[in-house]
């Protein structure tokens, strides 16, 4: 399982090279894109290069990487990126620059990594959400992720209380299977209705 060049209608999506620091400073310096996500915008080249580096080029040489660079067709520069993590919570996230957000562009490029994981042979994976960003929860839904439960956590490196949505997708058939670890470590975790 490595990260092999994927295609869709609109898209590429690839692993993000030592050329795209500038179009990925461009997506992590962004205040209101990375307000949900667990670090601080990003203020200079050189603290994206320390990200790249740790969060892409190493997961790279790991023979299960999944990480993407989300590119349009038409410059094949990256707007956002896309992963499913190898740990066992497999955790599906994305993140896509403002000006493109509300086209459908993570759902088209969530659908193509999410069918790339199951081809790999990965059971599901999950995905969790502030409550206070369900433009997500919605991506989530359009990719075919049910929500499960929801749990407060205080929240690092940003040291607030949140109250996540998590969400999953079985890929093997096992359509029981809840992955339960956020619920059985978090003191406060309950099902919303209607959701």
């Amino acid at each position: 399982m490595n990260t092999p060049t994927l295609e869709t209608e609109r898209l590429i999506l690839r692993k993000f090279s030592e050329q795209d620091m500038e179009a990925l400073f461009l997506i992590l310096q962004d205040e209101e894109v990375n307000r949900f996500l667990p670090w601080y915008p990003i203020r200079s080249m050189e603290e994206t290069k320390r990200f790249y580096e740790e969060r892409y080029a190493a997961k790279y040489d790991q023979p299960q990487a999944c990480a993407y660079a989300i590119c349009l067709k038409e410059d094949n520069d990256p707007i956002g990126y896309i992963k499913v993590d190898m740990e066992e919570h497999h955790d599906f996230g994305y993140g896509l620059r403002k000006e493109f957000w509300h086209k459908g562009i993570v759902t088209e490029a969530g659908k193509a990594v999410i069918e790339q994981v199951k081809k790999d042979g990965l059971p599901y994976i999950t995905a969790t959400h502030d409550r206070n960003n369900p433009r997500s929860g919605g991506v989530m839904r359009n990719v075919g992720m049910k929500y499960q439960y929801s749990y407060e956590e205080q929240w690092q490196p940003k040291n607030i209380l949140v109250t996540f949505r998590m969400y999953q997708l079985n890929l093997d058939g096992n359509e029981s299977r809840v992955y339960k670890k956020y619920w059985d470590t978090s003191a406060v975790h309950f099902i919303e209705p209607n959701l």
